[in-house]
């Protein structure tokens, strides 16, 4: 579903990611974990074709994003850690905005923004404007945005943070839905607790290199990564 070649990406002479390799395939949940300046950020941009990368190479469903980015963006999502949204829009006219951009049937995009927005208890606020939205409510918004589509792949930086503790439950189910119907999620996180209740798998960045990767039981028993876990849970509280 993604693989990920020695992705490097540099500004000026520091590396933000180096020589990361990565494969993820359909039907899991992976993990990416570090502390904040990590890499995490970077890699998942460049993954969505936002960021141009130095070296490496990126595959989303054997498709290139650096050759076929096209191709490539009808087959995922991307959900940043804090969702620019167009705030002089409402709530509906930005659903039915992104609807329009991925095609989708008036039907499907009915369906999907009544079955998604009721998960979410965003229903009777889909008519405000965007602007008067707090950042949950954009943040539950920019969900549905990514789910209407069907994406293979959904690429999420700390998707969590501002999600009250119902709205992070049915994100987690949902999440859980794509992998069993044959997709992946990708997403960043450094709280190790939502990584070890949901990932499959999990890798851990430091200082833009990949330092493990693997099972969340097989990583979290490895002795050598407990200075690591120290700082991510310091880095917590």
């Amino acid at each position: 579903m993604l693989k990920i070649d020695h992705l490097t990406k540099a500004y000026g002479e520091k590396k933000a990611v180096d020589d990361l390799n990565l494969h993820i395939k359909p039907g899991e949940i992976y993990g990416f974990i570090g502390h904040n300046g990590a890499g995490k950020t970077t890699t998942l941009k460049s993954v969505a074709g936002i960021l141009q990368f130095d070296q490496g190479e990126i595959l989303i469903d054997g498709k290139s994003i650096r050759t076929d980015p096209l191709a490539c963006k009808r087959e995922i999502a991307y959900i940043p850690d804090n969702p620019d949204l167009y705030d002089y829009m409402s709530g509906i006219k930005y659903l039915n905005f992104i609807a329009d951009i991925f095609g989708i049937s008036a039907a499907d995009r009915q369906a999907r923004i009544r079955q998604y927005a009721g998960l979410f208890e965003l229903t009777e606020d889909l008519a405000q404007p965007i602007a008067a939205y707090s950042h949950g409510m954009k943040q539950k918004l920019a969900i549905i945005a990514a789910w209407l589509h069907r994406p293979k792949l959904i690429i999420m930086d700390e998707p969590f943070v501002g999600l009250d503790p119902k709205a992070s439950h049915q994100l987690k189910g949902m999440m859980r839905d794509v992998c069993d119907e044959g997709g992946a999620i990708f997403f960043s996180t450094h709280v190790l607790e939502v990584a070890e209740k949901l990932c499959d798998k999990v890798a851990i960045i430091k200082g833009g290199k990949l330092i493990r990767s693997g099972a969340m039981e097989e990583v979290k028993g490895d002795d050598s990564l407990e200075e690591v876990f120290l700082e991510l849970e310091g880095e917590v509280c």
